[in-house]
């Protein structure tokens, strides 16, 4: 895999709307009563883990349907109920999806909505599924256990690029280092 660049340390994303995700991020933010350890912060950064195990050869892979890893992003926590082992949270996420079927997701295709719904309901309870777009919605939330004191596990990642970049987001999640990122060779 190859990163475009343009300093050191620098990832270069594809470009992408900004604005598509606006909504989501009104909806979720309307409701949030609990910190940031599952919110706003771990959201964005859920987002960025996502848009990057979703790139390839410096491009979004077409395989992978951004549109979900992006909402997955902001709405997998959005039902949490505290911030601890809170276990049913992605249950309860993917029935309130139904709820806003026809409004803040009224542009998903039937597909587009199952894999979101797949992503949210399981991203507590299944290591992999096998669906490259749900697999990266588990691994770059995963790729943020650092927030909460925990290393991510390459074995314990969904797919081979989660694996990749798992050690480069260890403890602090704040300072994360992509030295040496680029010389590193990725399993494909």
């Amino acid at each position: 895999m190859i990163l475009k660049k343009r300093k050191k340390d620098e990832i270069v994303f594809p470009e992408y709307d900004e604005s598509e995700i606006a909504e989501v991020r009104d909806f979720v933010l309307q409701s949030w009563k609990m910190g940031d350890t599952h919110g706003f912060s771990h959201w964005q950064r859920v987002e960025r883990n996502g848009l990057l195990l979703s790139m390839q050869d410096g491009e979004f892979r077409s395989d992978v349907c951004i549109k979900v890893v992006r909402y997955f992003a902001y709405l997998h926590d959005s039902c949490r109920e505290n911030d601890g082992g809170d276990i049913e949270h992605g249950v309860r996420a993917a029935n309130m999806l139904h709820k806003v079927r026809h409004t803040i997701l009224k542009d998903f295709t039937d597909e587009e909505f199952a894999l979101l719904e797949t992503a949210c309901r399981l991203h507590t309870t299944k290591h992999r599924t096998g669906n490259i777009t749900v697999d990266i919605c588990f691994d770059a939330d995963r790729l943020d256990l650092g927030r909460v004191g925990l290393e991510p596990n390459p074995k314990l990642m969904a797919t081979s690029m989660g694996a990749h970049y798992a050690p480069y987001f260890g403890l602090p999640h704040h300072s994360l280092s992509l030295k040496n990122l680029f010389n590193k060779k990725v399993r494909k």
